[in-house]
């Protein structure tokens, strides 16, 4: 994988958790990740067509997710219904969206498609032959888990 995309989503993901929820955010150690589960609560996920091609996931605890979401609407938020859901497929769609900005700005063309929430552990979403880095990003609110899976096309 280009290292080259890697810093886009570490900065967008510190903008947009800053912006959106005032979280300082402190990127931890970047792993590869060799299992196809998921190994958080509240997973994101979003295609990446162009240029630049795969996939990213933002994972985090339900803890995480619902204190984001209380945030963010400014209400508390008890249990993860639609308005939550809705609340953190967003939150991956704006720091995706943002990053696709960065890339755009380096050279590379990136689309999006929807967000698509993964609730539950223990799920396989295969990222077929793309490497899979995992970025942990720790905040006051839990750590979230940006899993980068994308190439040049």
């Amino acid at each position: 994988m280009n290292v080259e995309f890697l810093n886009p989503f570490i900065a967008a993901a510190d903008e947009v958790l800053q912006q959106e929820v005032n979280a300082e955010a402190s990127k931890g150690e970047i792993h590869l990740q060799r299992s196809a589960y998921t190994t958080t609560e509240v997973t994101t996920m979003l295609s990446i067509v162009g240029e630049v091609q795969g996939m990213v996931l933002f994972g985090m605890p339900i803890s995480m997710a619902l204190a984001l979401v209380s945030v963010m609407m400014g209400q508390p938020f008890d249990e993860f219904d639609d308005l939550a859901q809705s609340g953190i497929g967003e939150l991956g769609n704006v720091i995706t969206g943002r990053a696709s900005t960065k890339l755009s700005a380096s050279g590379f063309t990136a689309n999006l498609s929807p967000p698509t929430l993964i609730i539950g552990k223990g799920v396989m979403v295969s990222t077929l032959d793309f490497q899979r880095l995992v970025i942990p990003l720790k905040t006051q609110y839990g750590t979230m888990e940006i899993h980068i899976a994308l190439r040049e096309s």
